[in-house]
């Protein structure tokens, strides 16, 4: 089994490439040990490595996010895990099901909004997710208010140093375009 590992605009996150299937749809961000060893076995066994501090799995894409030690040295480990997670044939995730994160639950909107909010997730879904996906990321849509849409960002985004300039300069840029009732972009956690 070969894994590629590809830089993110995070320098704290890496995103690990198996070559396989990580999560047929949705995504799954772990942000502590005891929620993800009870949700994912293979989020459990990275984070039981030093230094671990984020797990998000995309479709074919595992990012680790760390503090502390340099990647030099946890980058064997983190391999070694993702490759005798596959290697054993075990699941994902626990539940079969997609990922928590693919819920609806948590948007607020005012219903009279409620064309304006079904273009804005067409355009995070075909323009922006796609490009945050190639970062390790992921962005998803929880809400709109007075003309500023709220955004939560997961994996490689979340704390990523360029994150605000992607938020102001990019997304409210595009979404400002074909939405013109867009007035600003925030970020939500």
């Amino acid at each position: 089994m070969f894994i590629q590992t590809e830089s993110t605009p995070n320098p704290a996150t890496l995103k690990f490439l198996p070559g396989k299937e990580v999560l047929v749809e949705g995504t799954a961000d772990f942000r502590d040990a005891d929620s993800a060893a009870s949700a994912s076995p293979l989020a459990g066994r990275l984070f039981e490595i030093p230094g671990v501090t984020g797990v998000f799995f995309g479709y074919d894409f595992v990012t680790v996010t760390k503090d502390g030690p340099d990647w030099q040295h946890l980058k064997p480990a983190i391999l070694g895990a993702i490759m005798e997670h596959f290697m054993s044939g075990a699941p994902v995730m626990v539940n079969a099901g997609p990922a928590a994160e693919t819920s609806q639950t948590g948007e607020f909107y005012d219903k009279a909004d409620e064309e304006l909010v079904i273009t804005i997730k067409e355009l995070l879904d075909t323009r922006v997710r796609p490009a945050v996906a190639q970062d390790g990321g992921d962005i998803t849509f929880r809400g709109f208010e007075n003309g500023t849409v709220f955004l939560h960002m997961k994996g490689a985004c979340a704390g990523c140093p360029s994150s605000t300039a992607t938020l102001k300069h990019g997304i409210q840029n595009l979404l400002r375009h074909f939405v013109p009732e867009v007035q600003q972009v925030e970020q939500v956690s």
